[in-house]
């Protein structure tokens, strides 16, 4: 801690402005409740976050002071970053502590926040506050050097220095910590979500000597993940990257096909069906029938409104709601094309793989052709698992599964993850053997 708040101490007398995203209170309050954080619950959690932050805190004020530099705390939930004016109210409050030469260390309030309604890692939560603030560089400082293009405990693994499209890397995990969440998924998570909003990310092993500055300088081994040369802007990033959508919406076809040159939005006529209940100012996933996510908008209207307007389309819609509008459901300024028409979904697959991994089911391999790209095979074990599986009910699951629309498999993956986060089992092994009797074929 010494060396790090050295290290800001002298970048900020150079004139930078510095934010630091800082974890501890968990790990610290839960030796005040005489717990461990394996067999801690949500409300044991909670209570020890209450406990540790006023002593991360300290400690943290009185080095600083050292230093000549005063600290902040802000506490931050998922809300606070996704909910549009809380969002704003966060970024006016870093910007005037910056403005005062006053360090903000910015937490997620484990408090008060939930496995269903949290941001879960200090990487993707700095790189929300990256968003935020519009900083030029993300530095998370981790216990590698930066990303390899294998496991780096293997012989022949190689450091990459200069990563141009994160995207291509994602599939690239390492190991998490037993005192925190977050291997080397999330950190390429956080570069991508700060990548698109025109912000480098430098990767690198965490020092007790300038651990900061040295990284800016070149001095030390490091992965740096270039910025876009042409960022989004703030309020599509903010519209983009987000890490909870409230519901979402299949558009017809051809007015999908019509969103770039369309200057109506999209019309609750144009809807063909709405998933999810959702409020007026919510973030909206939009499909087109097939399957394929086009955009993300605010919605101006309930889903409960958008459906009565959309089953009486010949009414008028002031009879309808009461109040007079166009009967847009996203107005146009309020929609955000996605470019590469795809579904973040990479968390979800590597999870699996990782479980699949762990169990000695699949081995993954780097392509030799091609270094982007992993290779996944079954090993005997997971060969011998899946020909013992019972074959009707598997068959058929996955026949019924298959025929479903993208947006329908993604929303029951989404709900069961959900469900299984609330139910905190999430960590659980979700592979139970089944058995099929004679009156289920």
């Amino acid at each position: 801690m010494h060396g790090l708040l050295s290290d800001i101490a002298e970048l900020q007398q150079q004139g930078f402005e510095i934010v630091l995203a800082s974890s501890g209170s968990v790990a610290l309050g839960l030796n005040s409740l005489h717990a461990d954080i394996e067999s801690a619950g949500v409300q044991e959690k909670q209570a020890a976050a209450a406990c540790g932050q006023p002593i991360l805190l300290n400690a943290y004020k009185q080095i600083a002071l050292e230093y000549g530099f005063d600290i902040a705390q802000v506490l931050v939930t998922l809300d606070d970053l996704e909910e549009r004016r809380r969002f704003l109210n966060t970024k006016n409050t870093v910007h005037t502590l910056l403005e005062h030469g006053v360090l903000p260390i910015v937490n997620e309030n484990d408090t008060v926040t939930t496995e269903e309604i949290r941001v879960g890692d200090n990487d993707r939560l700095a790189a929300k506050v990256a968003q935020m603030i519009q900083a030029q560089h993300l530095i998370i400082l981790t216990s590698v050097d930066g990303l390899y293009d294998r496991d780096p405990s293997e012989p022949g693994a190689q450091l990459v220095e200069t990563v141009e499209d994160v995207s291509e890397y994602l599939a690239v995990t390492s190991g998490t910590s037993q005192l925190g969440s977050g291997g080397m998924l999330t950190k390429m998570q956080a570069a991508n979500m700060a990548q698109n909003a025109g912000c480098t990310t430098l990767i690198s092993q965490g020092v007790l000597d300038r651990p900061v500055s040295s990284v800016l300088e070149g001095a030390r081994p490091h992965t740096r993940c270039v910025a876009k040369s042409t960022p989004s802007s703030s309020w599509a990033i903010w519209l983009t990257d987000r890490l909870q959508m409230a519901g979402s919406l299949v558009l017809k076809q051809a007015a999908a096909d019509a969103l770039e040159q369309s200057e109506n939005g999209i019309l609750c006529r144009d809807v063909v069906s709405l998933h999810s209940t959702f409020q007026k100012a919510d973030v909206l996933h939009i499909y087109d029938e097939q399957g394929v996510e086009r955009a993300r908008g605010l919605s101006n209207l309930s889903s409960d409104e958008a459906a009565l307007i959309a089953q009486n389309a010949d009414r008028p819609v002031k009879e309808l709601l009461g109040y007079q509008t166009a009967g847009r459901l996203v107005n146009r300024n309020n929609l955000v094309l996605l470019e590469d028409h795809h579904l973040p979904w990479e968390a979800t697959i590597t999870n699996i793989l990782n479980r699949l991994e762990s169990h000695e089911l699949i081995q993954r391999a780097r392509s030799k052709n091609d270094k982007r790209r992993i290779n996944i095979s079954l090993t005997t074990q997971g060969r011998i698992l899946l020909e013992a599986a019972p074959q009707p009910l598997q068959e058929n699951f996955i026949e019924r599964f298959g025929a479903l629309k993208i947006w329908e498999r993604h929303q029951l993956i989404a709900s069961l993850e959900r469900l299984a986060s609330m139910m905190d089992a999430e960590h659980l092994d979700a592979a139970p053997l089944l058995t099929a009797s004679e009156d289920m074929h």
